[in-house]
């Protein structure tokens, strides 16, 4: 019943989404992530909720998304009981489940998303490499930290951290570069 009620008030943008996707997917979903980012409150929470649980691959519905949020693409996986703090971006990437992650923190899709080495050619035309980045189960990620490779699962990630090599699980890294500096027990 409650999903219902949360359904309603999304259905009709959800509607021009869908139709807008046929002709310009990626960007009609960008441009709707930037709209439901500005919705403020709890009503804010749900609205967001409910256009990702039906617009990305997997979205929880007990997921809360904070305001000012926003996800580029829609090729993401978001898990049970995650929590992603205010003012994020989050690029292409599998969050599972118990994961918390603070304000202002960007998830990238690589280190390398744009070539740069043929200076006669603009870089923007240069293409690049994107992957998928891969959040562990049960990890928390501090304020501002800038996320560019795979997190194993139970790690802590510090607040200002530039993770931009693998962590293994069950890691306490912190830093920039981040370096692991314990383990949890």
């Amino acid at each position: 019943m409650i999903f219902f009620i949360i359904l309603i008030p999304n259905l009709v943008p959800y509607l021009i989404f869908r139709l807008l996707a046929i002709v310009a997917p990626v960007t009609s979903f960008e441009g709707f992530s930037q709209l439901y980012s500005l919705i403020p409150g709890i009503l804010g929470d749900y609205c967001r909720g409910t256009f990702y649980f039906l617009t990305l691959k997997r979205c929880s519905m007990d997921t809360r998304i904070s305001f000012g949020t926003m996800f580029p693409t829609p090729n993401m996986e978001i898990g049970t009981h995650v929590y992603i703090g205010p003012n994020c971006i989050v690029s292409d990437s599998i969050i599972e489940d118990d994961v918390m992650i603070g304000s202002n923190v960007q998830i990238i899709n690589g280190k390398l998303t744009h070539n740069f080495e043929d200076i006669d050619t603009p870089m923007r035309l240069q293409g690049g490499s994107k992957g998928i980045v891969r959040i562990g189960q049960d990890t928390w990620i501090g304020n501002s930290a800038i996320i560019m490779a795979d997190l194993g699962k139970k790690c802590v990630i510090g607040a200002g951290s530039v993770v931009a090599k693998p962590i293994d699980e069950y890691s306490v890294a912190v830093g920039n570069p981040a370096r692991v500096v314990r383990k949890r027990n």
